[in-house]
């Protein structure tokens, strides 16, 4: 959804199975290969391994993240023990040196970032016992404490690598300096890209239409008001596609990227209040505040999206291809059009040209593009308009389209002039590999580190064992 620039799926069953498991000690069978470490078959107790500042490493962690790669479809046939090690107790120094930093994850913002991850484990597995009975859990509390502490760590090591990372800047002078190390021979070759521009045409809507979903959403907001689960109703009925499996819950504050017409919403109301119906591009919405923390609140909302009728679908198609028809007659630029025409208020405004959201310039690498996006203008010549398209965002809402490619770059070796940008990136990113690279140096020549047993024979690629 627009309304909030960046959403994503959470996935959190399998890979937080390893992690959770991995706070218990515990009595295992390894049969994973073990690298420079014995790979015979034992039966053994588990116990620290290592221990970095705070932290301990279990051996059953080293086995548990196997599975956890494993069952993301990775490949772990060329990844020692000894190498799995070493991953732990980097992540184990950031978590460590973000307390030493006095970095702060609050105990409410885990435990905001808890819930939302346990009702989306209960949605998937049916009940909270099925969730601790799946985490091989003796009780809720059990769980709730060991999956707390999971995210507090690894909130501290996300904070701790963004703190390293945002600190590295990058002057001209530097990036002109890694490129003219680069024999010309070894320059990257950059893959071939498309500057692309479009013209949106959106069905109209009736007022009887958007009366019904209007009507609705009234009629769930005296439900709930009668009693009946707000958080149920965004399940079953919400077409929000980031945020109805979790019961409609966001949490924002007033730099949160979300529309102006939502925001100003959601700050008018009360903890407690729900709101009436809105409307913003997406569709219309209610609100309902569950608490409010500051200049942060917590909310759940509902979003309804007025059906569309077969005629109105027609009227949209015929209006974006009379416009096609003017630009091809020359009658105006497509450019010109898109800023008259256009529905989209993304793109309108500067001519329809659209913005690589990876990358945020005009720049489309074929190789990289969403294959449907690069079903509609991969064989578009330079100039050339497609056939209306019709288009549909994650709620479903539908949308004609025409779009033109207005730059073919082929593939060619960097250039400084033409690819500064892309270059800056990759002088950026070594700068940043190597402040990394020199905290790590850094941080472990005066952190308590102890690495126990069989593992001190390992060959790191860090100084774990300070030698």
């Amino acid at each position: 959804m627009k309304y909030i620039k960046n959403n994503g799926v959470l996935i959190v069953a399998l890979s937080l199975l390893c992690s959770l498991s991995s706070l218990a000690q515990e009595v295992i069978i390894d049969s994973v290969k073990a690298g420079s470490v014995s790979a015979t078959m034992r039966k053994k107790v588990d116990g620290v391994i290592a221990t970095i500042g705070d932290y301990n490493i279990l051996d059953s962690d080293i086995d548990k993240t196997y599975l956890e790669l494993t069952s993301q479809g990775n490949s772990i046939k060329d990844l020692s023990r000894c190498q799995m090690l070493g991953k732990l107790m980097e992540e184990k120094l950031y978590a460590h040196q973000a307390i030493q930093d006095s970095i702060v994850v609050t105990d409410e913002e885990v435990k905001s970032k808890m819930e939302e991850q346990l009702t989306y484990m209960i949605e998937q597995l049916g009940s909270i016992e099925k969730v601790v009975s799946y985490f091989k859990k003796s009780t809720e509390e059990d769980f709730r404490t060991d999956l707390f502490e999971i995210i507090k760590i690894n909130k501290l090591t996300s904070s701790m690598q963004k703190k390293i990372v945002d600190e590295v800047e990058i002057t001209p002078e530097e990036v002109r300096n890694f490129f003219k190390k680069i024999p010309e021979a070894d320059r990257p070759v950059l893959g071939a890209e498309l500057e692309v521009s479009q013209i949106v045409v959106q069905p109209k809507v009736s007022d009887a239409d958007k009366q019904k979903v209007i009507a609705r959403l009234k009629e769930f907001k005296s439900e709930v008001q009668a009693g009946s689960s707000f958080s149920t109703k965004a399940v079953l009925y919400s077409q929000d596609p980031g945020s109805s499996s979790n019961g409609g819950y966001y949490k924002m504050n007033k730099k949160t990227p979300f529309v102006k017409e939502f925001k100003d919403v959601a700050f008018s109301l009360g903890e407690g209040e729900i709101s009436e119906p809105f409307e913003t591009d997406f569709g219309f919405h209610i609100i309902y505040v569950e608490k409010i923390r500051g200049q942060e609140i917590e909310l759940r909302h509902i979003l309804l999206v007025p059906s569309i009728t077969d005629q109105a679908l027609k009227d949209a198609k015929e209006r974006i291809l009379q416009i096609k028809k003017k630009i091809e007659d020359k009658a105006i630029s497509f450019a010109d059009a898109a800023r008259a025409e256009s529905d989209e208020k993304e793109t309108k405004a500067n001519g329809g040209v659209l913005i690589n959201p990876k990358t945020q310039d005009t720049h489309f690498e074929l190789t990289k593009m969403d294959p449907a996006f690069y079903s509609q203008v991969s064989n578009l010549k330079e100039g050339e308009i497609s056939v209306p398209l019709i288009d549909a965002d994650q709620s479903g809402k539908k949308k004609y389209k025409i779009v033109m490619v207005t730059n073919r770059i082929n593939e060619h070796p960097a250039d400084y002039a033409k690819d500064y940008l892309k270059i800056k990136d990759l002088a950026l990113k070594e700068k940043q590999i190597n402040a990394i690279a020199k905290w790590s140096e850094e941080k472990i020549k005066e952190t308590y580190i102890k690495i126990n047993g069989e593992y001190r024979d390992c060959a790191f690629t860090n100084n774990w064992l300070k030698k």
